[in-house]
């Protein structure tokens, strides 16, 4: 007997309005990110200023809002005065997150360059690592004020007149972490904070900031670090950031698929401990979250340690290169999803990372072809339609357990309404490995939309993976939906990101 579920769908039941900037993704200078993924002169494929068009259109077309920049690990020993000014006078640099040699050929004003060439915005992190309030502040004038000041005149004389008008600024990354340069304790790092945003403020009232939070959910300092940091910063920021990547390192596929829960159970954990210290206070500002860091990552470590460990001071060396699989595209998807239930704190989420290092964008070596991972379709999907008003579905589905996880839902689902569009979209992934499974949908609270269409990503081979000669897992439009009298009756085949589109009659 076929496996059924039931869901609920009204425009009554309102989660929150999307930020647009939950797609946003992450570019660090580290292994072939930028040299060679984004900037490669010389190359046919590359255009006037050195960047890879073919690049550029993959990115256009995910539509990406926001990308943070430089790092991730790399900031921490970053000395952002060595990326500006003339390019033949910059400095190479040894870089020590990583191990690799820094070129600074490409820097703040050519990212900038290329963030508009892909109608994105730059989310700028600062070194509060090596360095501290001083040089934060420096960048912010460099970035943002108009002219004739120090910074702001030394940027016009580099060539870039207009200010670069950075909103979003991260203070510092993973300084929890005792693998950064300039590791803090929770309290050393939350006075740093507090008075790196206080400055940064006094300079540009308008920009909004955030501080670090757990580098993942299992340090031991989670969540003390998040209170303490906001007992200290908890008016001087307005974000409060998390970080986590998941892996299938066991190889057991139904367990991995559970990972999505870990990651909502996290999220939920930050928003408690937020309003904890909220309470605390007595404040009525509100801290959201930006998830500027998160993906799958596990495939490439042991070529990571390698590089680092043993070929250190290489340009650009091929690090962190996971070639991503189909049920990595299922997590992916399910991870979306829990960005989608959550949005009414999660507004800035950032997929580590967009070209080459675990990336949904790939370039072959030596100026190949680029091409897309298995996960970049999910995030596509989520990106082009997850836009507008989410709608919490109430949703009756059979569960299983795994080895470490139980009462894990067979259906995992959200619905976004786009109003302006006049569209309604259900996202849903059937993470059940062995049943098919049937979704009847009330849609009554719908009146007046019509069934578009019904995208899948299915591949019966869990290990399936793309590359620049073939796309093996790539979505189809399938007839697997049917909507009659109120009710939409769809079959979500079992291991599958499913999306249902419907639209205004």
């Amino acid at each position: 007997m076929q496996k059924k579920a039931k869901m609920v769908i009204d425009k009554e039941f309102t989660v929150a309005e999307i930020d647009k900037r939950i797609y946003g993704s992450f570019i660090e200078h580290l292994g072939r990110a930028v040299y060679d993924g984004l900037y490669q002169p010389g190359n046919p494929l590359s255009d006037e200023d050195g960047f890879r068009k073919d690049v550029i259109e993959l990115v256009k077309e995910l539509d990406v809002p926001i990308i943070r920049y430089p790092g991730g690990n790399f900031v921490s020993n970053f000395d952002w005065q060595d990326s500006v000014g003339p390019v033949d006078k910059r400095p190479k640099r040894l870089e020590l997150a990583w191990r690799s040699m820094e070129t600074n050929e490409v820097g703040l004003n050519e990212f900038s360059k290329w963030t508009n060439k892909v109608n994105s915005e730059m989310m700028m992190a600062v070194n509060l690592g090596t360095k501290g309030i001083e040089e934060a502040c420096n960048l912010l004038e460099y970035c943002n004020y108009e002219g004739g000041t120090k910074y702001s005149n030394m940027r016009i004389a580099h060539g870039y007149k207009e200010p670069h008008k950075v909103k979003v600024w991260c203070l510092g990354n993973e300084m929890d972490g005792d693998w950064q340069l300039g590791h803090k304790t929770m309290d050393e790092y939350g006075r740093i904070a507090e008075e790196t945003g206080k400055a940064m403020k006094l300079i540009d009232p308008s920009i909004e900031l955030v501080a670090c939070g757990s580098s993942n959910r299992e340090m031991p300092t989670f969540p003390q670090w998040e209170a303490t940091t906001l007992d200290y910063a908890y008016e001087h920021i307005d974000y409060l950031s998390l970080h986590q990547y998941y892996g299938n390192e066991a190889n057991d596929t139904a367990d991995f698929l559970a990972k999505s829960d870990d990651m909502e159970d996290f999220i939920k954990s930050v928003i408690a401990t937020c309003d904890y210290i909220k309470a605390k206070k007595r404040s009525k500002k509100k801290i959201n979250l930006s998830f500027d860091e998160w993906n799958v990552w596990y495939h490439s470590r042991s070529v990571e340690f390698d590089t680092v460990q043993n070929h250190p001071w290489q340009i650009a060396p091929p690090i962190l290169e996971d070639i991503y699989n189909f049920e990595d595209a299922l997590l992916v998807g399910l991870m979306l999803i829990v960005f989608m239930k959550n949005a009414d704190r999660v507004k800035i989420g950032c997929l580590a990372q967009l070209v080459n290092v675990i990336a949904p964008i790939m370039t072959d070596q030596n100026g190949g072809a680029a091409w897309k991972q298995t996960i970049y379709y999910p995030f596509l999907h989520a990106s082009k339609y997850g836009r507008g008003t989410v709608l919490m579905p109430i949703i009756n589905t059979p569960v299983h357990d795994t080895l470490q996880h139980e009462n894990i839902s067979d259906i995992e689902s959200i619905t976004v309404l786009n109003e302006e569009k006049g569209e309604v979209t259900i996202f849903a992934v059937n993470r059940n490995l062995e049943d098919d499974i049937e979704l009847t949908t009330d849609i009554r609270g719908l009146e007046g939309y019509k069934l578009a269409e019904h995208i899948v990503l299915e591949n019966s081979d869990f290990k399936a993976y793309n590359s620049a000669g073939e796309q093996v897992v790539s979505p189809k439009t399938v007839e697997r939906s049917k909507i009659d009298k109120g009710y939409m009756t769809s079959v979500l085949n079992k291991a599958t990101w499913n999306v249902i589109r419907m639209v205004k009659l």
